[in-house]
């Protein structure tokens, strides 16, 4: 800023009545000036008269270019952030700056030059610009309007920390979602194994249960029939087997169960029926079929001697005749032969384990 207060006057004594400098001026030659009316009157008019440009006006746009980019500057950074920039003035004479006025009246700059005796006010900690975010009523995220003084940089990062923090809510939300599923699910199929044991062994012992109600049936049934049932002799010894393969028999195979026991012994009968028929049957010997009450036959063969006739009627145990040697033997036995309603024969040791009675 230039002055318009008058130039200093030179000091008296630095010129000699002629005008030429005095004895302690510079040694440089002055000519003759006489004042005239015309030369002490002042210009008027618009006249531009050249004024040398201080120091200080230079320092004051240099000041104002600074100004102006720290206030620009001043939506990107808080005080807080940014270090006092200290702005000092040339020296200048005592003449100059005697005539300077009061910084603090120039308007919107005074605030910005700081007596350096002076205690320096605190720095305001609020940011410069601020934004918030906020949650409007129907779940959406709408801005708020930016306030004077906060900090653009915080609102950046304020919005990048709650976008983050939301990421990370709804990370987490789906997470402990998936956990309590697989929770759920392992749970659940916990409790299904559970469930499929728990019927395996209800239906193992269920079926446990049945085949001990089944076999207890089966014993008290065969006890029964024991009762009613008896083998045919009380002493033998098995000498054939049903199926047994062999040339002394016609067809091959043996047809029955052979009990080898001495001559004479008493032959019984294995339950209650009728006598069918008793005599000669060839190849059989001496032979007693006693047909019973489902029409099941039982042949003994190769009696030495019969003790019943045809029609009579005998009760489990009744004798019926002896061991003997008849007909095609090699040996005294009883040939027992099981033949069911139809005519086809069975295996009499099977037949009698369903009667309750083991050979």
């Amino acid at each position: 800023m230039a002055s318009n207060s008058p130039a200093p006057e030179a000091p008296f004594d630095s010129f000699g009545a002629s005008g030429a400098p005095g004895a302690d001026a510079n040694t440089q030659e002055w000519g003759e000036w006489n004042p005239t009316e015309d030369s002490v009157r002042p210009v008027r008019g618009r006249h531009r008269i050249a004024k040398q440009r201080s120091n200080f006006a230079r320092s004051s746009t240099v000041l104002g270019v600074g100004v102006i980019a720290a206030v620009g500057a001043g939506g990107m950074a808080t005080a807080q952030d940014k270090p006092p920039v200290s702005i000092s003035l040339p020296d200048l004479p005592d003449a100059v700056t005697d005539n300077l006025p009061d910084p603090a009246s120039l308007p919107g700059v005074g605030s910005l030059i700081a007596d350096e005796d002076a205690t320096p006010e605190p720095r305001n900690p609020a940011p410069l610009t601020s934004a918030s975010l906020t949650t409007n009523p129907d779940g959406g995220e709408e801005r708020q309007p930016e306030v004077a003084g906060a900090d653009a940089g915080e609102v950046l990062r304020a919005r990048i920390l709650q976008q983050a923090e939301q990421q990370q809510a709804s990370a987490d939300a789906e997470a402990k979602a998936a956990a309590e599923k697989a929770a759920a699910e392992k749970a659940a199929a916990e409790a299904q194994a559970q469930k499929t044991a728990a019927a395996k062994e209800a239906e193992a012992a269920k079926k446990k249960a049945e085949a001990e109600a089944a076999a207890k049936a089966e014993a008290e049934r065969l006890a029964k029939l024991a009762e009613s049932y008896a083998l045919p002799l009380s002493s033998y010894t098995l000498t054939s087997t049903y199926g047994q393969s062999g040339s002394m028999w016609s067809s091959g195979q043996h047809t029955g169960l052979d009990f080898a026991a001495p001559t004479g012994t008493p032959l019984k009968a294995v339950h209650g029926g009728t006598v069918k028929s008793a005599g000669w049957s060839g190849s059989y010997g001496y032979r007693v079929v006693l047909e019973l009450g489902d029409g099941t036959e039982i042949w003994y063969a190769h009696m030495s001697s019969m003790t019943v006739s045809a029609g009579q009627t005998v009760a489990t145990g009744d004798t019926i005749g002896r061991v003997g040697a008849t007909g095609n033997v090699t040996g005294p036995h009883l040939h027992m032969e099981v033949h069911t309603a139809g005519g086809a024969g069975v295996d009499p040791a099977a037949w009698l384990r369903d009667k309750g009675l083991s050979v």
